[in-house]
């Protein structure tokens, strides 16, 4: 599998101790712009990943992490590299699934908070909502992310990241 990273600091990767890191998986998505918000507020490394080069602006802690192209390497890639207590911004559910089951934590691009307890419903409406459109089905996409959604969104990442910064900072207190 190719990757390469687009920032020098990839090659230092620190695995501990260390500061979690947001995750973004960054092939269409619309919050980009938020998520830098959010991860210079607290000093945080956004990692996006994606199957083609993209800009990333600099300043904002991002660097750009591309893959193959080819269906779930990015999401592959980021389940492989995530940890517990790491942020993971997608609208994929599957990948959210995969990443809960990991340790970490999981944001959709609407601003919802995936959790354990609620990824399963969601796996099986979504297996459903395939299974409708395999079957000739007409079924919607989801609606163009509102000022509303991006506002939800920006207040939930915070959330995410307040919750994931005082877990860590137990966790490093609870260690000898």
């Amino acid at each position: 599998m190719f990757w390469h990273r687009a920032c020098p600091r990839a090659a230092n990767r620190v695995t501990f101790p260390r500061t979690m890191e947001i995750f973004v998986d960054a092939d269409a998505c619309p919050v980009k712009d938020e998520t830098y918000v959010v991860s210079t507020r607290h000093g945080l490394a956004v990692v996006l990943v994606a199957n083609s080069s993209m800009n990333v602006p600099s300043g904002f802690g991002a660097e750009l992490v591309v893959v193959d192209q080819g269906p779930d390497v990015a999401d592959d890639w980021i389940v492989e590299n995530v940890r517990p207590g790491d942020i993971v911004v997608t609208a994929d559910i599957p990948l959210a699934a995969r990443c809960l089951e990991v340790g970490a934590r999981a944001i959709g691009t609407n601003g919802r908070i995936f959790t354990e307890d609620g990824i399963g419903v969601l796996v099986a409406t979504r297996d459903l909502k395939t299974e409708l459109r395999d079957a000739g089905m007409m079924t919607s996409g989801p609606p163009p992310l509102s000022d509303r959604d991006r506002s939800r969104f920006l207040a939930k990442l915070e959330e995410l990241v307040q919750l994931s910064l005082r877990a860590e900072k137990e966790h490093q207190a609870s260690q000898p």
